[in-house]
């Protein structure tokens, strides 16, 4: 069954969503992302999807010390990205709790470093791909690179890239639906890679359609702030994920 991710987005240690990737178009929820992670832990997943769009903007991570309460609060794995652009930012990531690390604009801008993170790191890094109009989007979706998902994805092939979220920004926090047949065409190029989808998800019912389609993995969102997709669909799906009858 395709793992579910619950995502906590930041701007000042609070969760938010923007949509189309716009922060002008800011929503902010109530509630401690640590308690967020808690509920969602206590629901069963095995992992959360946390952005620091402070960091994505400013180059740099910017909600550490909310890193390390949602790390305190929880024992499932923890995925992180924004503003991880050379080894001292991610140390600090790792250090504050995170086991997983997303790198987008600095895997466009600077691929050998995610080589030489890849090299010492293994599957604790994940390629983050944003995608605008074809366009590799970085530093917040705020300017983009000519790249295409493919080609970021070929380049760190032979580095031993294991997983890589590909967010198609049009979609992300519009609730319509994810780009199925762009997630479908990747897993089929790149069989090696585990794609996570991220952007659009609305209901149960994408998730139950991208599972019919043998996709691993989806990041949901908004689709959980607004109450279309519920905790106790949360917590039914991962325990039927985990039952000797769905392995």
């Amino acid at each position: 069954m395709i793992q579910i991710i619950p995502a906590i987005d930041l701007i000042d240690g609070r969760c938010v969503r923007l949509t189309r990737g716009d922060y002008s178009q800011k929503k902010v929820y109530d509630g401690e992302p640590a308690e967020l992670a808690r509920q969602y832990a206590d629901c069963g997943v095995g992992r959360i999807h946390l952005v620091d769009l402070d960091g994505a903007k400013a180059g740099r991570p910017c909600n550490l010390k909310t890193l390390e309460a949602v790390a305190s609060a929880v024992s499932c794995e923890l995925e992180w990205g924004g503003g991880i652009a050379d080894d001292a930012a991610l140390g600090s990531v790792f250090g504050a709790g995170a086991t997983h690390a997303i790198i987008g604009s600095t895997a466009a801008l600077h691929p050998e470093r995610l080589d030489a993170w890849l090299e010492q790191y293994g599957p604790r890094m994940i390629l983050g791909a944003d995608i605008r109009e074809e366009r590799v989007a970085i530093s917040g979706w705020q300017d983009s690179v000519a790249l295409g998902i493919e080609d970021v994805v070929s380049r760190f092939l032979s580095a031993g890239l294991q997983e890589c979220i590909v967010t198609e920004i049009s979609r992300d926090g519009m609730l319509q639906g994810p780009a199925t047949a762009l997630y479908v065409r990747l897993q089929r190029i790149f069989p090696g890679i585990r794609f996570t989808v991220s952007g659009g998800v609305s209901s149960m019912s994408d998730i139950r359609a991208l599972d019919a389609l043998h996709l691993r993995s989806v990041i949901v969102g908004k689709a959980l702030y607004e109450n279309r997709i519920t905790l106790k669909d949360i917590a039914a799906w991962s325990q039927n994920a985990s039952s000797p009858a769905s392995m």
